[in-house]
């Protein structure tokens, strides 16, 4: 049992720090022209957008800091994983 509760931790974490890349690789894609309407920026968008639309009130003025707020919630969600599988491992 232990083994497999650590696998779970082990994937959802490793699983949010690859989400997490891609918000911030979305968001560097935004400050160049044309970079959205790439090929990889569509592709992040349709995965990374749906996600950042919840976090639409982080805005001042015309800067979003919507990236910067799902990141940190990113953080809480795993940091509450990895607790999670403490408790559950026992340690």
């Amino acid at each position: 049992m232990i083994e497999t509760v650590n696998f779970i931790v082990w994937l959802l974490t490793n699983a949010i720090d690859v989400y997490i890349l891609a918000i911030i690789v979305y968001a560097l894609l935004s400050w160049f022209p044309g970079g959205l309407n790439s090929g990889l920026g569509r592709f992040l968008g349709s995965i990374v957008e749906p996600f950042e639309q919840l976090f639409s009130f982080a805005m001042v003025g015309m800067v979003s800091f919507a990236p910067i707020v799902a990141v940190v919630v990113l953080s809480f969600v795993q940091t509450g994983i990895r607790y999670l599988g403490n408790l559950l491992v026992g340690y």
